[in-house]
Order: C-alpha cells, then sequence, then structure tokens
C-alpha cells in the first residue's frame, strides 16, 4: 500500500501532516499529542516538513500555530521534489559513466584471439549491439534475408541507432544487404536513412543479391557471424563473435569484390 514515506517522508512526517489535516490549524504541543509524536521531536519534524512546503504557519499567534496544505498540493510538492532528485541522480550518474568510460578506454587492448556466442534471437541482438557499440574505426555490415523469429522492424530501429551512434564517433559504416532484406525494414528506418544519413560521407548502403550469409566486421579485427540453426536453415540459432585479425582480414577480401559488385541502395 502506498504512503507519504514513498515519497521521501520519515515515519514522524508522515504522521504529523496526516493529523494535521485532521486537527486543522493547531499547536505544536496539540500536534505532537494528535500525531503521537514525541514533544521532543514535534519542533524538528515541523521545521523538516515546512522545508517541503507541506505545511503553513501562523507566526503572529503566540502560540505559533501550523496548518497543512492541501492534500493534492503537497502531493504536488512531494512528486516534484522527487522528479528533481531523480534529474540530479541521473546527471550524476551520466558524469560518472563519462569519467569512467574516459579511464576503462585509455587501457591497452588485449591483441590475443578471443571468442564467445551467443544462443537465440534475444541474446544474439544483445551481442550484436554490444560489440557494434564498441567499434572504434569502421563498421562492415553484410545481412541476408530477415529472421523469421526476430522483429526486424524493431531490431533495425535498434541497429540503426547503434549505427549513428557510431558515425557520431567517427566511425565508418559500409552495409551490404539483399533487395529482400529492405523491403523488410521499418518506414521509420528508411526515413533516418534519407534525412539523416544518406548525405553523411562516412556512411554506405548497397545491395546485392549475391548475399547469403550474415556477418559483421569491426575495426578489422573482429567478425560476429550469424549462425543458422542447422535443422532449418531460413532460422537463426545464435552468433558467434570471433576477435582474429587475421582471419577478419581473410572475411574482409571475401566481402570486397561483392562490395564493389553491388549497386547504392536508394528508398
Amino acid at each position: 500500500m502506498a504512503s507519504l514515506r514513498d515519497l521521501g517522508l520519515s515515519e514522524y512526517e508522515a504522521r504529523a501532516y496526516r493529523a494535521l489535516l485532521n486537527t486543522g490549524p493547531t499547536t505544536a504541543k496539540e500536534l505532537s499529542r494528535a500525531s503521537d509524536v514525541p514533544m521532543g521531536r514535534i519542533y524538528d519534524v515541523l521545521n523538516s516538513i515546512e522545508q517541503y512546503n507541506l505545511v503553513r504557519s501562523q507566526t503572529a499567534s503566540r502560540p505559533k500555530k501550523y496548518v497543512a496544505v492541501e492534500p493534492s498540493t503537497a502531493l504536488d510538492r512531494l512528486l516534484d521534489d522527487k522528479k528533481r532528485e531523480l534529474e540530479e541522480k541521473a546527471d550524476q550518474y551520466e558524469s560518472i559513466v563519462d569519467d569512467l568510460a574516459d579511464e576503462l578506454d585509455a587501457a591497452e587492448p588485449v591483441e590475443e584471439q578471443f571468442w564467445t556466442a551467443a544462443v537465440g534471437p534475444e541474446e544474439t541482438i544483445d551481442l550484436l549491439l554490444e560489440r557494434l557499440a564498441a567499434a572504434d574505426r569502421d563498421i562492415v555490415m553484410v545481412a541476408a534475408d530477415p529472421v523469421p523469429q526476430m522483429d526486424i522492424r524493431t531490431v533495425g530501429d535498434e541497429v540503426l541507432a547503434q549505427l549513428e551512434d557510431a558515425l557520431d564517433r567517427g566511425v565508418s559504416v559500409d552495409i551490404l544487404m539483399t533487395r529482400e532484406l529492405v523491403a523488410s525494414l521499418s518506414e521509420n528506418v528508411g526515413e533516418r536513412y534519407r534525412e539523416t544519413l544518406q548525405a553523411r560521407k562516412d556512411f554506405d548502403v548497397r545491395t546485392s543479391e549475391e548475399v547469403t550469409g550474415s556477418f559483421n566486421i569491426i575495426d578489422g579485427v573482429e567478425v560476429c557471424i550469424q549462425v543458422p540453426n542447422p535443422l532449418t536453415s531460413s532460422e537463426a540459432f545464435g552468433m558467434i563473435d570471433l576477435k582474429d585479425p587475421e582471419f577478419a582480414a581473410d572475411v574482409h577480401d571475401e566481402f570486397t569484390p561483392h562490395w564493389q559488385n553491388a549497386e547504392p541502395l536508394e528508398f
């Protein structure tokens, strides 16, 4: 059950405010009895909820009297305070992430061969998005027909967002895909391509009917390969991410003639 404590008030503060709603204008001593807040704490509690702008005081009276602000106004003020706190926390966390990103990026990259794998549609997309986000220099994407169990419209939007971020970081992007896959993408992808990406010199999309598999080359040293289901070739089983500069170079050599013979994309 929701309570005023969920919006930041202490138990004593919540008791005092609720009691004021029932008593009307009252003194601290009377409020202490009505709310069961100890007399030794009541002034601190009143000062606190006054800072929250939940009560108004009549300083001209002796002894001083207090009255509760209407509940709708009080709740709006508490909500605004919470939103402000969350915004400040978000700014603080973003600053921490920026500092840590600079610190962690300064570390020397590991050059050893390494591979990992993801199984299932969600895990596959998560791995792909993660590796696109890690690109520093260039991304080559080769994409064949859409995979039935993946929502290609949603995936297309997510991938495009990562590619836009990569371009903003100075990463070049080349994409080779089939016309069938282009037709499966959402209108939003086409609109963003025409309005924000088509004119960028470091972004190029071409189509070819010779594309039969899906893979990505990251920074010329890493290859993400979509693995088809061995029982149903039209379905994706998962993805293998292999960091091996020599293998990545061989894959790129195979990609180059297909790229040269492909047609520029026109939505």
